[in-house]
Formats: C-alpha cells, sequence, structure tokens
C-alpha cells in the first residue's frame, strides 16, 4: 500500500471514529452499522421545488420546535420530557443536518454509557452506592418512626 492509500483511507475515517476491523465489526465485536447520509429526507416532488422545500423546511422546524418546547416545560412537570425532546430533535433530523448530527453524537454517547455500565467495576460500584443510599434513607426512616411514629408530617403539632 502506497503513502498515498494510506493517507486516504486515514482521511476517510472521521476523527474519534474507529476503523471497522476486518468482518464489518467494530472493536468490540459489535456489527458495523452503516449511518444513513446527512441531509434533507423531504420526498422527492417537495425536493423538486425551491418554495415547496422552503416551506417543508419552515413547517417540520415549527413542529418540532413546538415537540421541544413541550419537552422542556415536561421536564419539571411529570411526563417524558427528555423523551419528546429528543423526539423534537428527531423530527428537525428528518430536514436538517445539524440535528442529524447531534442525534448521531447523542446516540454514540448514550451507546458509550450502556458499554461502561455493563462493566463489572462500574457495576460494583453502582449497586455499592444504591446500598449505601438505601441504608440512610432507612435510618432516616426509622429515626422520623421513634420520634413521630406513624403520624404524617402535615400532622405533627411543633
Amino acid at each position: 500500500m502506497s503513502q498515498m492509500d494510506i493517507r486516504r483511507s486515514a482521511a476517510a475515517v472521521p476523527d474519534g471514529a474507529a476503523e471497522p476491523a476486518a468482518g464489518g465489526r467494530s472493536e468490540v465485536g459489535q456489527p458495523v452499522k452503516k449511518e444513513k447520509p446527512l441531509g434533507s429526507r423531504a420526498p422527492r416532488f417537495v425536493k423538486s421545488s425551491r418554495p415547496l422545500h422552503l416551506g417543508w423546511q419552515v413547517c417540520v422546524f415549527v413542529v418540532g420546535l413546538v415537540v421541544v418546547v413541550i419537552g422542556i416545560i415536561m421536564l419539571p412537570l411529570p411526563g417524558p420530557g427528555w423523551l419528546v425532546i429528543f423526539a423534537g430533535m428527531a423530527i428537525w433530523g428528518s430536514e436538517f443536518v445539524w440535528a442529524q448530527l447531534v442525534l448521531r453524537w447523542t446516540r454514540r454517547k448514550v451507546a458509550e454509557a450502556a458499554q461502561r455500565a455493563l462493566d463489572p467495576r462500574v457495576r460494583r460500584r453502582n449497586i455499592a452506592l444504591t446500598v449505601a443510599a438505601g441504608s440512610i434513607c432507612a435510618v432516616l426512616l426509622v429515626v422520623y418512626l421513634v420520634n413521630f411514629g406513624l403520624a404524617m408530617p402535615w400532622e405533627i403539632d411543633t
């Protein structure tokens, strides 16, 4: 392989991405998925007319914005706020390259976090922290019951 071929193959892999090993598998043995090309996923007839495509993009942006705002409102309120925000990002991702890049980055980070969570040392640490937090809650509950009995906090006379 010549120096020029090596440079071309190195340039084809973006920074931070690992080249798949032989056989189409990643370093951890998972099958490598081909990512969809970036760009608009609008129907062909919409892309054929510039004004129609611009109107399509405005509609996609507005619908995505409404969904993201609803998700942001749901963050402090009951409801799946983050899920709705990511749904809005997916709506934007159907049309805008910047949203597609954000979704790819998010998907990569979630996969990395899932792999880290499966690490035995991390799992032991998480279990130990959960047991410690549960023990602290149990001690606080016992202290409360000893001091006040089964009275509800709003029924306690001070």
